[in-house]
């Protein structure tokens, strides 16, 4: 049976990976779940995000989504390995959940000339280490440093991301970088919600310092993968269609996505 591509976030910051898949991939049906009611997953256990993420995921394939991309670095980090290695098996053999930091850690060495990288994420994101071991099993030469930016996350999803006080949380965090290695080149924003800050971000970092984020790199993963495999390609509906849902208030939902995405978005809400 046709299925539709489920797109899952804590909250709104994979909505910046969703439009750039979106623009690529513009002919299957979308759903986009974020569970806005518990976020942020950043600061939480492994535990507790494994736990929040596959009831989302089962949500999802509730909802006729044969394929889930985890568009949160923080699930992808702390969940992603055990739903495919446990959960998938036992309760949708025949659908599939992806992340969002194997497309990323595959290709990221090739960006920097100096082979040394920063990763700005969520404390959860670095706690766990995923883009540090991921990225030495492609690149074992690439020098790693990751900073945490807590505060990050809150600036954007309170519209403060381009406001005078986010400046002091901007610069703290890339003069850490700076000052712990003068020869990173390319700085990783391994958080969905940082690409809006890249205004700020800009106005900090040295000139031959680029910033990646990772929505086109998933968006382009997503198309290879789906060439890869035409057996699930073939059962995903191609009615161009996308239907919003959130854990929580549904009209504050349409109205905060907007940062990320400026088109007209009509939200529902869902219960777990």
């Amino acid at each position: 049976m046709e299925g539709k591509i489920g797109i899952f976030d804590s909250g709104y910051g994979g909505l910046t990976v969703f439009k750039e898949i979106k623009h690529q991939l513009p002919q299957y049906d979308y759903i986009y779940f974020g569970d806005n009611a518990r976020a942020p997953y950043g600061n939480r256990s492994f535990e507790t995000v494994y736990e929040y993420t596959l009831q989302c995921v089962k949500k999802l394939f509730d909802l006729n989504c044969n394929l889930i991309i985890l568009a949160c670095n923080t699930a992808s980090a702390k969940a992603l390995r055990t739903i495919q290695q446990k959960d998938l098996s036992l309760i949708a053999p025949n659908k599939r959940v992806l992340g969002i930091i194997r497309p990323t850690t595959e290709i990221i060495g090739n960006f920097s000339k100096t082979k040394h990288i920063a990763i700005l994420a969520t404390h959860g994101t670095v706690q766990s280490k995923s883009y540090e071991i991921e990225i030495q099993k492609f690149f074992p030469k690439v020098n790693i440093y990751q900073e945490a930016c807590p505060m990050w996350v809150p600036l954007v999803e309170y519209n403060e991301h381009l406001s005078d006080g986010a400046d002091y949380f901007v610069k703290q965090h890339i003069n850490n970088v700076m000052q712990h290695d003068k020869n990173i080149d390319t700085i990783l924003l391994a958080c969905t919600h940082y690409p809006l800050l890249i205004p700020k971000i800009k106005q900090y970092v040295p000139t031959n310092v680029q910033i990646i984020s990772q929505g086109d790199i998933v968006a382009k993963s997503l198309s290879d993968y789906l060439n890869r495999h035409p057996e699930i390609e073939s059962e995903l509906s191609k009615n161009q269609s996308i239907k919003f849902y959130t854990t929580d208030d549904s009209d504050w939902f349409s109205v905060q996505a907007r940062l990320f995405w400026d088109i007209t978005i009509n939200a529902e809400k869902i219960e777990l």
